[in-house]
């Protein structure tokens, strides 16, 4: 399928030392990372984001895919910056926490550190309970993109909901939910106080069941759940970069 203009995804190598894997979110594609990619890559990190499958396309071609394919995207982008440098962060955004926090679980000491924005791992929406039975025979749903606060921003994502993709989102989250005390490794966790998609729920369970001894919890006040495209991306930004050298200066010890 032909990808949209915007939503390819890219790479800068700048060091063979830290690799950050940036992961996005669901129905949305690179494009919202994009921003915090080239601030990175500024500060000289290497830096990936791969376009998960069915994503940046069409909302059908999403339905033809499921968390599995999203999660071995990932995983293999995760591979390859590992052997090109030292130490491999993982930071996303949504479902891109999502895919981050099975990293962790699954990868152990290889990941570095973790930096979260608005990750999901459940939804109190009501209509959510009836996934299982209308993924079969309702393909899609209104879209859940654009929810920013900044005026004048607008998100490249789908303007439906692919309802089999979705249903396969929250089996992975009842899998990150039941994993998460496997989380060990430093984590950032940004979240923002007010998000019309991912219920601030969401974060208070992840800081509450994983493990890890260096935790940061940063509340952002000022943006809706895109938030690395919102008024609170120069914070994410600056607290990520401050994150990675001090984990490295602390491994250094």
């Amino acid at each position: 399928m032909p990808v949209l203009a915007g939503a390819e995804p890219f790479s800068h190598t700048d060091s063979t030392e830290v690799g950050v894997l940036l992961c996005h979110g669901f129905t949305g594609n690179p494009a919202s990372m994009r921003p915090w990619g080239e601030f990175l890559a500024g500060r000289g990190l290497t830096v990936s984001c791969p376009r998960l499958p069915g994503h940046g396309t069409t909302w059908q071609e999403c339905n033809r895919t499921r968390w599995t394919d999203w999660y071995d995207c990932v995983d293999a982008e995760f591979t390859a910056l590992s052997r090109r440098c030292e130490s491999v962060f993982v930071f996303g955004q949504s479902m891109g926490g999502t895919l981050a926090l099975r990293l962790a679980q699954r990868r152990g000491d290889a990941v570095a550190g973790l930096a979260l924005v608005n990750p999901s791992v459940l939804t109190r929406r009501l209509d959510a309970k009836f996934l299982p039975v209308l993924a079969p025979v309702l393909p899609s749903v209104k879209g859940l993109g654009g929810d920013i606060k900044k005026p004048g921003v607008t998100e490249l994502a789908y303007d439906r909901t692919p309802v089999r993709a979705a249903e396969s989102l929250r089996r992975l989250w009842k899998l990150v939910r039941a994993d998460l005390s496997l989380v060990t490794q430093p984590l950032l966790l940004l979240h923002s106080v007010v998000d019309h998609i991912v219920e601030p729920v969401n974060s208070e369970v992840v800081a509450r069941g994983v493990r890890s001894v260096e935790l940061v919890d940063v509340p952002l006040r000022d943006s809706y759940h895109v938030a690395t495209l919102d008024n609170d991306a120069p914070l994410i930004f600056e607290r990520s970069a401050e994150f990675v050298r001090e984990v490295r200066q602390v491994g250094a010890r």
